[in-house]
């Protein structure tokens, strides 16, 4: 069971049982997980674990019966089922907790059905009912109660399974028997009831003498015993599933009767093994449970030619009723287990895998009879050819052929295409999968084997590459488990080494991974120096004002113009211009498998107009097979970490780019140095910032990240495992650059807004300050010769100034305030970051995220103010656990006053 799957049972356990507040979900799951131990189930705890249940139950027979009937259906976690009540019956919290939640579930079921109740024309209580009103509505309880209790006919039963077949199979249609074969019953075999009596009613056979009566019985039985009605022992009509009954003659002498009745029940058992294997040898009920009718009736063929010798030596005169006892007693075991088989799979309703498990577990049951045993056996093996069949054709070509719906591997209709544009289509865990109830139980450790292997040859084969395994030989069904279980395993090795060695070498996996974390991760710096240069002012225009192709061409150009020229795999790289901005993309990410989903899927793009900078992404073509591995889900990952440091070396550049200006400006006189001085301080903190968390996240984050990776798929065995160190590496990278956390990155994207803005007023004030310092020149200019020419530009500039930067020409006190606005908050949110660092990195154990507190507080700038802070923070927790426990004992003491009647 996955930790995804242990994660979603706990929740639906804690919902069913009311269960707020506590510690939550995670305790009980890392409980689970570090304590999982395999149930195995044996004859001795099962048998305990029942008789503590029945003892414990109100109704014990009930119980039982119910439990007998469970286990006649084969009904799969039976006894584990029985063992962990039993468990928790020895727990007196628990129970006591679980009738009270029963109990308020109960009523609210109630309340719930007295408002939805469909009513009934019962007469008033004021007014008597008269005997032929109830004489009716006894009539139509019985009729209910009847109906509910009548199994379905074998005829409705079988239009049900075509019709299933059918609607899966529509161009291969269930061959169908011609109706005459069902509305001949003498045809069957089976006893056929008839209205009229058989015989001569006249002669009772008591009045006989008793050697006439014996030897008139031993020709009844004979009769019988090959399901045709006697003279004087007649077949009751059977309902459903039921076991056939006999009447014998009330005047038959009490010692015949006795023999006779020893007898009969083989005649039962012949009826219910011929029933069985005339209904169950049709199509509808696959080819597992005609193997089995099939070996069943090679089976029935010894026991008609027992009764065939036997009805020789009657006509010759020797055969005695202690006779046919003799010689019948040892077929009556051969009988009962072949009727008992018979009944479980029919009550069951097994087919397939589940018919296969209810003979194995019967095999093993009979250990220490060898007779029933070898019975069992033989059954077990016909009936497991056909299975077996479709099993070798997966685990040896991943081919399924299963008409009938009876193997253990599920296909569905999903298309491989799929895989590129939708980002989370489910192709490989989807295509196909593992149908619980069809696995044999001598299978059920090998499921996940034989479900890969036919998956891993399927891949190659929809590749145009026809693969057998060359180790295929005959899988056989032996209680040596080992036998088949080898077979399975070297198939499973071939497959795997066969779709991996594929991928690394014929489609480059490794290469491909390589070209796309040049890209999305940034890897080839004068690609994207080449690229930003190119690109920067196309990307500052609105998104919907951009053309896309101008930016496919500037980046051919600058592919071409770098390093990444030598890239094979360049030309499969793609601009992608996004809906949404980075923040509803994380969105997206986390919201996959949730019920969220659908919602941010369908929302309308936000109203805000983006930028190119903001909807920009890259994207990349990858071909089947390959996309199994880089699918969609892959890929969004890697947008969103490439979005997100394209984002930090776009900050990082409009920081230089501040810094360019301010070493222009230092040769225009400035009338205070103080705030001038605070800005640039400020510039180079935020600078020193990006560049640090930058520097984090692609060399202490993804590089070592990479490596870990890239050594893992070397020493992968099969195509799971690349899977999951691919996706275990996207994730960590996700998780260590802080996109999985929603308060790191609402503080991280606040400091960014900071730094933008801060840019964009100190480009502001340098562009108004180089506009004065231009009119200033060209008012005490020299020149008489340019005197005209210089008037005119200094009221084109001026006008210019004037219309342009109104708002931005501000006095000193102002710019100083804003400054040390940016200042402030910029501390108070970096203070932020680096003190919800810490308690992560102490709280979750995640220690590579501290390494940004040591980088940014190298000298211990910060130290003094987090250390302020953590204590602040812990004189809170402690205030309030004071207050917690004031209020506790204050409870206790007016808990006390009352119980002692001093209030």
């Amino acid at each position: 069971m996955s930790e995804f799957r242990i994660h979603h049972d706990v929740n639906e356990l804690l919902g069913l049982l009311n269960v707020r507040g506590g510690d939550g979900a995670e305790v009980y799951i890392d409980l689970l997980q570090k304590n999982r131990t395999p149930y195995v189930t044996t004859t001795v705890s099962a048998h305990s674990a029942k008789v503590k249940m029945a003892e414990h139950s109100k109704t014990p027979e009930d119980f039982l019966r119910k439990y007998d009937e469970l286990k006649s259906k084969n009904v799969r976690n039976l006894d584990p089922l029985v063992y962990l009540l039993s468990k928790l019956t020895e727990d007196k919290e628990t129970l006591k907790f679980l009738q009270q939640n029963a109990k308020e579930r109960s009523e609210m079921s109630a309340n719930a059905a007295s408002s939805t109740t469909t009513s009934y024309n019962i007469p008033a209580t004021s007014s008597k009912m008269s005997m032929q009103e109830l004489e009716e509505l006894r009539k139509k309880l019985g009729n209910v109660t009847a109906s509910s209790n009548v199994p379905q006919s074998s005829e409705v039963i079988r239009k049900m399974l075509r019709d299933r077949h059918n609607k899966k199979n529509p161009t291969q249609p269930n061959p169908v028997f011609p109706n005459w074969v069902y509305d001949r019953p003498a045809l069957i075999g089976d006893f056929v009831t008839s209205p009229t009596p058989v015989g001569d009613p006249v002669v009772a056979i008591g009045t006989m003498p008793l050697a006439a009566q014996e030897q008139a019985l031993v020709e009844d039985l004979l009769y019988v015993l090959i399901g045709v009605d006697g003279r004087d022992i007649a077949a009751q009509p059977v309902l459903g599933r039921q076991s056939r009954s006999f009447i014998v003659d009330p005047s038959l002498d009490m010692s015949i009767k006795e023999l006779v009745n020893r007898i009969l029940p083989v005649a039962s058992c012949y009826s219910t093994i011929t029933r069985f294997t005339e209904e169950k040898s049709s199509f509808e009920y696959g080819q597992v449970n005609h193997a089995l009718t099939a070996a069943m009736r090679t089976l029935m063929k010894e026991y008609l030619i027992l009764v065939t010798q036997l009805e020789h030596l009657h006509r010759q005169g020797t055969l005695s009723l202690q006779k046919l006892w003799f010689y019948i007693q040892p077929t009556m075991r051969t009988m009962e287990i072949l009727a008992s088989i018979a009944t479980s799979v029919d009550k069951g309703e097994c087919m397939g895998g589940s018919t296969l498990s209810l003979l194995h577990d019967r095999t093993f049951n009979y250990t220490g009879d060898s007779q029933a045993q070898e019975l069992c056996l033989y059954l077990t093996k016909a009936a497991s050819v056909p299975y077996f069949e479709i099993l070798e054709k997966w685990i040896y070509r991943g081919i399924i052929k299963d008409p009938y719906s009876e193997f253990m591997v599920e296909e569905h209709e999903l298309q491989k295409e799929k895989i590129q544009e939708d980002y989370n289509d489910k192709y490989w865990d989807q295509r196909y999968t593992i149908v619980q109830h069809r696995i044999p139980s001598f299978l059920q450790k090998m499921a996940d084997k034989i479900l890969n292997t036919g998956k891993y040859l399927n891949v190659v084969r929809e590749c145009g590459r026809d693969v057998t395994c060359p180790d295929a030989k005959e899988v056989l069904y032996t209680l040596k488990e080992r036998a088949y279980v080898e077979q399975i395993e070297k198939a499973y090795y071939y497959a795997s080494k066969v779709l991996l060695d594929f991928l690394m070498e014929e489609k480059e996996l490794v290469s491909r991974l390589r070209s796309i974390k040049h890209y999305f991760l940034m890897d080839k710096g004068d690609f994207f120096v080449h690229f930003m240069d190119l690109t920067e002012e196309e990307l500052k225009k609105p998104v919907d004002d951009i053309i896309p192709p101008r930016l496919e061409a500037l980046l051919e150009l600058a592919l071409r113009m770098s390093t990444a020229n030598t890239d094979p795999f360049k030309d499969d790289l793609k601009i992608d211009l996004m809906p949404h901005d980075v923040i509803t993309q994380l969105l997206r990410v986390l919201a996959i498998d949730t019920k969220q989903e659908k919602a941010i899927i369908n929302a309308e793009p936000t109203e805000v107009s983006l930028s190119g900078l903001e909807a920009f992404s890259f994207d990349y073509i990858v071909k089947w097979p390959l996309s199994l591995i880089i699918n969609r889900k892959a890929l969004t990952r890697y947008q969103m970490l490439f979005r997100h440091m394209f984002y930090c070396k776009h900050v990082e550049r409009l920081l230089c780019n501040v810094w360019i200006s301010n070493k222009a400006a230092k040769q225009y006189s400035l009338h205070s140095a103080k705030w001038f001085a605070a800005a640039f301080a400020l510039r180079q903190r935020m600078l020193n910032f990006v560049q640090n968390i930058q520097y984090y996240m692609m060399f202490e984050v993804m590089e070592p990240t990479w490596h870990i990776m890239e050594n893992n798929l070397k020493s992968a065995s099969n195509i799971d495992d690349v899977l999951c160190h691919h996706t275990s590496f996207l994730d960590n990278c996700l998780k260590d650059c802080m996109l999985t956390n929603p308060e790191l990155l609402r503080i991280f994207s606040k400091l960014m807004s900071v730094c933008v803005m801060f840019t964009n007023c100190m480009q502001r004030f340098t562009h108004s300050m180089r506009i004065d310092s231009e009119m200033k020149r060209l008012t005490f200019g020299n020149s008489a010769s340019t005197e005209r020419t210089e008037e005119a530009e200094k009221k084109r500039l001026a006008s210019k100034f004037l219309a342009e930067h109104v708002d931005a020409l501000q006095s000193d006190s102002g710019f100083e305030a804003t400054i040390s606005k940016f200042d402030s908050n910029f501390s108070t949110l970096l203070l932020e970051l680096l003190d919800k660092l810490s308690i992560y990195s102490t709280n979750d154990c995640e220690h590579s995220m501290i390494n940004i507190i040591y980088r940014l507080d190298f000298n211990g700038f910060y130290t003094e103010r987090l250390e302020k802070m953590a204590i602040e923070r812990s004189q809170k927790t402690a205030g309030a656990r004071i207050s917690l426990e004031a209020s506790i004992s204050l409870c206790r003491k007016v808990m006390g006053i009352t119980r002692s009647g001093r209030f």
